[in-house]
Formats: C-alpha cells, structure tokens, sequence
C-alpha cells in the first residue's frame, strides 16, 4: 500500500491477477484516450476512497501527482478523495469529468457500484486506470499488487508467530478479514485460508466493513468473550488499522501476555506496536512503483498510446489489459531497519520516538 526493496520480494505474477476472478469487468478497452498533446497539458484525474489508512494522503497522493509532473509537466490534476463513501465517489467522477479530464486513475471504494461510473467515463472517451483496486467496467490498465499472495505472506507470518509456543491447534484463533466491498479484502482472506486451513483451530471468522479498526475491536472483544480469553492464541487482521483495533480488544479482556497479531500496510503505529512487542508482523508494499505505473498508463493512454512497460496482464471480461503487479514482502522487528526504513518509506526518526527509543535500539533500528 515507493522505492525497490532491499530485501527479497515475492515473485511477480505474469498472468491474471487473483482478484480479476472478484471483480470481473463488463466490457471491453482500447486503451485509449481522444489523443491529446502532453506537450500542450491536459487534465488528469486522480480519486482515492479514504483518508483513514495513512498511505492514501501521505504516499499514494504524492507520489502519483510528483510522476505525472514528471512525465507531463503542464498537465493539471483533479484530486478527489471519497472518505470511504461509494456515492461520494460517484459524484466525484461525475465532477471530474465535467472539469474537462482526459483520463482517471481510480481507486474504488466499492468496486461493483462504482462500474456505471466507469462505463461513463469510457463512453466519454476516458480511460480510467484502477488503482490498487480493481474496478468493474471497461478500464484500461491496472496497477496493484498481488493480493492473494499477500494473503499467503500474512497467513505464513500468523502461522509462525503462533507455533513458536507450541501446536497451532492448542486453542482457538481470532480471524478479522477486509471489507466486503473492497476486492482486494476476498483474495487476502483466500491466500490466508491456503495458508492457515486444516493447521489451527478457528473461534471466530469476520468480514469487516470499512477496514474499520472500531468495528475489528468490537468482533474481537464479541469472540473473546464466547471463546474464552484463555484459549484465545492468535489474532489474524487483515490490516494495521484492524490489528490495532484486535490489540485493543485482547487488553481490555486482559489477555497477557498479548497473543500474537498479523496486519498490513506497514503503518507508523503498526511498525511501532511490533517494536513494542504487541503486534507480530505487517506486510510491506512498495506504493511509489505502483503509483508510477499508475501514472505513465494515465499519461500514455490520455494521449492514445499504449502503455508497455510491463509485461503484466489483468483480464477485463472480454479482454486482457495491462497490468503492474507489484511484489510484497512481510516485516517483523527483525527487519524494519532493513526494510521500511533502509526503503525511504518510514524514516528512523518518524518510528523511533521517545516512547519507541528503547524498541528501536533493541530491534537496530537507528
């Protein structure tokens, strides 16, 4: 959810992303806009769902608008950002594309409700370029990740943290899923369960609206107290924001000391906690790749062109399209300083406050 890593990253799959089976896409794409001049500038669109993940405002915002400036410095970029509201995303496209855009790079917040507004968008000439999130409708390129392997990354790391005290079957485990209507949320949980499935003893399984932290900390403390905080042995979250909710559930239960807990998105408190020793492990994906190939696909599609750096496809119904499907990697203490920080994407400084000193001298963090 920015720069090549240090460490070994997962392979990079060539064929149909996992999630295309999720969001299957109406309609063909041509990839192409009404051709217009980058010499002269056009308008470029940018709609990002919410604010409450850290990584939107503070990585994906900025690094996609610095690449577009790079590759077409008289383009104008229109920013929208949903705050987590699927019709708030619809109005948006509707405005963007009455400021005059000649391309959008989408990321949904719900992925089937926004596909009239796609549709829209390719009728009027406009390709639109999905983003972290597939998109249903005619798009014409696709930047992400590859989800189900995410999943399978976050499922080995849980199954680790939790085997390390003994078998993964002597007490039950907590599973906090993704949101319904994100697509992504469907091929986290399927690599998870390859991973996790037959091996460990499950209380409790959620599909958790919004990503909400609120919500996670809620159906953690509700299975908590059905399954009993001593037979408790794990929590899996599907993300930072939820794994901080699962954290705050087991201390109000007063599960001590912490059973392990797995997120994502290498957030700030994330990092932290697992410093602290309250979460395991997060997962790491390098947005400033994703958010170029985002960026030159816009640039080059507004302008009729075909964007072929990459040799990545997702199917869009009827047709393939080209695809950025960038590799993750899982982050515990052992590996912060050589990941997230030797990467740029979190300085020393911003992790290792004065509550953090001691975590971060002790896990080399400097």
């Amino acid at each position: 959810m920015r720069r090549g890593l240090a460490v070994a990253a997962v392979a990079v799959i060539a064929v149909g992303v996992s999630a295309c089976g999720k969001a299957k896409q109406s309609g063909g794409s041509d990839n192409s806009g009404k051709g217009v001049s980058a010499s002269q500038g056009f308008k470029i669109g940018i709609l990002l769902p919410e604010s409450k993940t850290a990584r939107y405002e503070k990585f994906d915002r900025p690094y996609l608008e610095q690449d577009i400036k790079k590759l077409c410095p008289k383009c104008t970029i229109e920013y929208r950002n949903a705050n987590q509201n699927a019709d708030t995303q619809r109005q948006q496209v509707d405005s963007v594309l009455a400021a005059g855009v000649k391309v959008l790079i989408l990321d949904s917040v719900n992925y089937k409700s926004i596909q009239p507004s796609v549709a829209k968008a390719k009728a009027q000439g406009v390709p639109v370029v999905a983003y972290d999130r597939l998109a249903t409708g005619p798009i014409a390129g696709y930047s992400s990740f590859d989800n189900e392997k995410i999943g399978e990354l976050q499922g080995t790391a849980f199954l680790k943290a939790i085997s390390a005290k003994g078998s993964p079957k002597r007490g039950k485990v907590i599973l906090v899923n993704g949101s319904p209507d994100d697509p992504n949320a469907p091929d986290f949980k399927k690599g998870m369960h390859k991973i996790l499935d037959g091996k460990v003893n499950v209380g409790a399984e959620y599909d958790t609206t919004d990503w909400s932290p609120d919500g996670a900390r809620q159906e953690v403390g509700g299975a908590i107290s059905k399954i009993g905080a001593k037979n408790v042995i794990g929590v899996y979250a599907a993300n930072d924001g939820m794994a901080g909710g699962a954290i705050a559930a087991l201390k109000s239960a007063g599960v001590s000391p912490l059973v392990p807990v797995t997120g994502q998105d290498a957030e700030l408190a994330g990092l932290q906690r697992i410093l602290a020793g309250e979460q395991y492990a997060t997962i790491y994906k390098s947005i400033k790749p994703q958010a170029q190939a985002a960026a030159e696909m816009a640039v080059a599609f507004a302008q009729g062109k075909k964007w072929t750096n990459g040799s990545d496809t997702v199917n869009n119904g009827t047709v393939s399209v080209p695809a950025k499907i960038v590799p993750a990697t899982t982050v515990t203490k052992d590996n912060i300083e050589s990941t997230v920080v030797a990467d740029g994407y979190w300085k020393a400084s911003e992790i290792c406050t004065p509550a953090f000193a001691k975590d971060c001298a002790a896990a080399g963090v400097k």
